[in-house]
């Protein structure tokens, strides 16, 4: 038996490479049951991030839909929506290039069935009583109008005809849902400034004949109520998620009135980001399955409808909650992970409760004694406020540290801001700890899953809450004495940079940092903003100009003095959510500035790095950059990056 080799934390050699985290990976998305067979999306890094829709046939054969010269994937809100959707064998999904809908027969090219032009379709779904596809459109050929039209439309299968406007009466319409008899037709809506997390109405109207809207009911929802993921029961039901009671939870619309399904202190979805999720399905008149989560574990369970019992699954995943869940004929396919697996396509058989892995985010597994757990953290905050983390240790059989050194650690900020940090295997929190830097990852104040009271923390707080709870995260790790306070670093993507650059700048705790497209001067932001966040700032920072002093004073741009130590920027070029200026500008300001800092920008690259290229330089140079700060040799040999006032003083 080989005695573990005592070595300084940083230079442990680790078997999970950056070919395994970026080349061997892919993102398991939106599934699709259609009779027997199985369909799911995945963004392909290796593939310059491509997204195909996959097959799985009842014998378990796997065969790519997509052919090579298509990548799946509707760009509306910019952040996308289900971009497909199949009946009867037949595709019907929005391509990347030109985001045209077409349709797909066994065996033959796509068709587009939907007119050039500068428009945008989601969320679809198959009409088969009236032998169509209603969906959302957005419409983007006004010159006049300052952001798109958002519309729900028809489309004729054959493309024979344009696509006929059915409702174009809110800023946005999402998630529409056809009764099991077609006569009935339910969506969402929201206005600005709301956000769809903040407050959303759902409305049911009945489909005439010639397939119209009638007069339409409201059924839930309002300003202060997010309602989420309409559903019809196989009885004609409708059901829905909502947070009236602060918790995101079941209910029904029966008889005209709303009433719970099982109430309890549990979120039953994740926050609205990519609209048209799915967390629940129907497997009998009398029973649905569902996710839901509580304190950031996710559990399984089947709800007898009429009895109100909810009946736990056992179930050996606790991190659900992503891409979406969706039952037919005895089985549920769900995205899931733990710990100790990785985010994983699976199918549960309700009859025996076996589990079959379908198909897996990594194309290699990390070995064991490899891999580090996560503890699930509580810690205190400011105003007496409680807040979550997971905290990663080191982890490598091989290795242990000098006895009385303490690693560095790693704090990582989640975009959205309103997303959330999960505890599922990634070979991208393993690659640090495998090598000997703890990580801690931050489900700051803001962070959906934990109820809406805390997700409103948020509210006119960005860049103080935010920051707050990811500096008291680390104190609490290194006070417990789980790290080197004098080597904890801070990195985060989008809104998560913007919490990483701010707390940087603001704060003294941190004495390194890394920003993906993130953002740093808020007022920037404010112009060319797209128009699904072009509120987003009033509820996360207040309205603009009345609170013009906060969008100053919590720019990292403006006070370039505050920020001391070592950043190293990463930026797509191709970014329209978070220009590449709003990085290039901190960059330089640094470097003027005599701060130590680096900027690596990629063309071909948008907001969220999709090539396996592009994802193994930034985690390569990430790495090295902490290295060289923090004065520790790698064992590997990682590709130099230029440091401003470092490698040049």
């Amino acid at each position: 038996m080989n005695h573990p080799v005592v070595a300084p934390y940083g230079t442990w050699k680790s078997p999970i490479t950056l070919d395994m985290v970026a080349h061997g990976t892919v993102n398991l998305l939106r599934i699709a049951l259609d009779g027997p067979d199985t369909y799911w999306t995945e963004a392909r890094p290796a593939d310059d991030g491509r997204a195909v829709i996959v097959r799985r046939r009842p014998d378990g054969r796997l065969e790519d839909v997509t052919p090579p010269e298509f990548s799946v994937g509707s760009m509306v809100n910019e952040y996308g929506t289900r971009s497909y959707t199949v009946a009867d064998g037949v595709v019907y999904f929005s391509n990347s290039a030109d985001q045209r809908v077409y349709r797909q027969r066994p065996g033959e090219t796509p068709a587009p069935i939907t007119p050039v032009g500068e428009f945008r379709y989601g969320s679809k779904v198959f009409d088969r009583r009236l032998g169509r596809i209603i969906c959302i459109r957005e419409n983007h050929t006004d010159p006049d109008e300052d952001h798109p039209l958002s519309e729900i439309v028809s489309l004729d299968l054959e493309g024979l005809s344009d696509p006929e406007t059915l409702l174009a009466d809110n800023d946005f319409h999402s998630s529409p849902s056809i009764s099991p008899d077609g006569k009935q037709l339910a969506w969402l809506t929201w206005d600005h400034p709301n956000m769809p997390w903040d407050g959303t109405e759902l409305w049911v109207a009945p489909l005439n004949a010639a397939g119209g809207l009638g007069e339409p009911t409201l059924v839930a929802g309002g300003i202060d109520e997010a309602v989420i993921q309409p559903e019809w029961s196989p009885g004609g039901e409708l059901y829905f998620i909502s947070d009236r009671t602060d918790w995101a939870n079941l209910y029904r619309w029966r008889d005209g009135d709303v009433e719970p399904v099982y109430p309890m202190e549990a979120e039953f979805a994740r926050s609205n980001w990519w609209v048209g999720m799915c967390s629940y399905g129907f497997d009998s008149p009398d029973s649905l399955i569902c996710s839901y989560s509580r304190r950031g574990h996710w559990s399984l369970a089947r709800i007898s409808l009429d009895e109100g019992r909810l009946t736990p699954i056992e179930f050996p995943y606790w991190e659900m909650g992503h891409g979406d869940l969706q039952v037919n004929a005895g089985r549920v396919v769900l995205v899931a992970g733990s710990p100790v697996q990785p985010l994983s396509l699976l199918e549960v058989n309700l009859e025996d409760g076996e589990v079959d892995v379908l198909r897996g985010e990594y194309e290699e597994e990390a070995p064991p004694g490899y891999t580090s757990l996560p503890e699930t953290l509580e810690f205190p905050t400011d105003n007496d406020e409680m807040a979550h983390a997971f905290f990663y240790p080191p982890a490598n059989r091989d290795y242990v540290a000098p006895e009385e050194e303490k690693p560095p650690l790693l704090v990582t900020c989640h975009g959205g801001p309103h997303s959330a940090a999960s505890a599922d295997l990634n070979l991208t929190t393993q690659y640090w700890t495998s090598r000997g830097v703890a990580v801690l990852d931050v489900n700051y104040g803001g962070s959906t899953g934990y109820g809406r009271h805390y997700r409103e923390r948020l509210i006119g707080e960005w860049g103080v809450v935010d920051v707050d709870d990811c500096v008291n995260a680390a104190l609490y790790v290194v006070g417990r004495g789980n790290a080197d306070g004098e080597r904890v670093a801070i990195s985060g993507g989008s809104a998560g940079g913007f919490t990483a650059l701010a707390s940087l700048a603001f704060r003294d705790v941190f004495k390194a940092g890394a920003s993906y497209f993130g953002v740093s001067d808020l007022e920037a932001l404010l112009s060319g903003i797209h128009k699904f966040d072009a509120h987003s700032l009033v509820g996360l920072v207040g309205p603009y100009p009345l609170y013009r002093r906060r969008y100053v004073e919590r720019s990292p741009i403006n006070f370039p003095e505050y920020t001391t130590c070592p950043v190293i920027f990463f930026q797509g070029l191709e970014d329209t959510i978070v220009p590449a200026i709003q990085s290039e500008e901190m960059f330089n300001t640094l470097r003027q500035n005599g701060v130590p800092t680096a900027y690596l920008a990629f063309e071909g690259e948008y907001h969220g790095f999709r090539m396996a290229d592009t994802i193994k330089r930034c985690l390569s140079a990430e790495f090295y950059f902490y290295a060289r700060i923090f004065g520790f040799e790698p064992a590997d040999y990682l590709e130099p990056v230029p440091i401003e006032n470092l490698d040049n003083p």
